[in-house]
């Protein structure tokens, strides 16, 4: 069985998500926060000390969209291609890490996630201006395919959409994106996703 180290309110949802995909049994071992976004306590596993961490028999993963590359590596065919879209599943996987990601977290800070006297209103909107240019380009890509691999959902999808899944809930303007925003539907609305937006959410 899978032990996921974390619990759902975190990155922690991404592997959460992808388990329930996999359709592969696990277990949570909640570890929450403190204020300040502090761990209540250490997570041993991890020498970066951070949530998610995942136990698979002896093997232990941390970083939250590995631990998803590995699950779905586990799951196999259609969650994780082979081949060349192998491939794309790992540059998209790259690219929600590197060109989405940093500016979500700017926005998602300052906009709903710091206490509200701690917020940085410039900051918000530099996250979201930037955010924004990477959504451009989603776009485009979204306009030739209604998945980013093609016309069935991937970890690929997993990974992008679970790190923009924040914001989406959180009243970010995707109106300007409508492939963006319809495709992040599409996906947030999976069965396995809301049984894992049930755990998140509830």
């Amino acid at each position: 069985m899978l032990k996921i180290h974390g619990i759902p309110r975190s990155r922690a949802f991404r592997c959460i998500w992808a388990a329930e995909e996999a359709g592969l049994p696990y277990e949570v071992i909640p570890i929450g926060f403190q204020p300040g976004f502090k761990l209540e306590r250490a997570v041993e596993i991890n020498p970066n000390n951070k949530i998610p961490a995942l136990e698979d028999g002896s093997l232990v993963l941390f970083e939250s969209l590995a631990i998803n590359l590995h699950i779905a590596g586990k799951a196999g065919a259609p969650l994780m291609p082979t081949g060349d879209d192998a491939s794309r599943v790992m540059q998209w996987t790259l690219w929600a890490a590197t060109e989405a990601e940093p500016h979500v977290m700017r926005w998602s800070y300052n906009a709903y996630l710091k206490p509200e006297a701690d917020r940085v209103a410039s900051e918000a909107a530099a996250g979201k201006e930037a955010l924004d240019l990477r959504l451009a380009v989603l776009e485009k890509e979204l306009a030739q395919r209604p998945y980013l691999l093609g016309s069935g959902f991937t970890v690929a999808d997993l990974n992008l959409a679970s790190v923009l899944y924040g914001s989406w809930l959180n009243g970010y303007d995707y109106a300007p994106f409508p492939k963006v925003k319809a495709w992040l539907e599409a996906c947030m609305t999976r069965p396995a996703a809301l049984k894992a937006r049930k755990q998140r959410e509830g």
